[in-house]
């Protein structure tokens, strides 16, 4: 989740298009990502899965 927050910021900062975003995901390696955001107040409030996924 930090990662891809510090991922999204680059993004709004301008750095990187949205396209990077998926490039960085589709990656699967961490270098790819952008800078781990801080703790500070971030936290994952819901996952939701579709229908048979588990």
């Amino acid at each position: 989740v930090r990662s891809i927050v510090g991922s999204l910021e680059l993004v709004g900062s301008g750095s990187w298009q949205p396209d990077d975003i998926d490039t960085a995901l589709k990656a699967r390696e961490r270098a790819a990502c952008g800078p781990v955001a801080p703790p500070d107040g971030l936290f994952l409030m819901d996952v939701t899965y579709e229908a048979g996924v588990f």
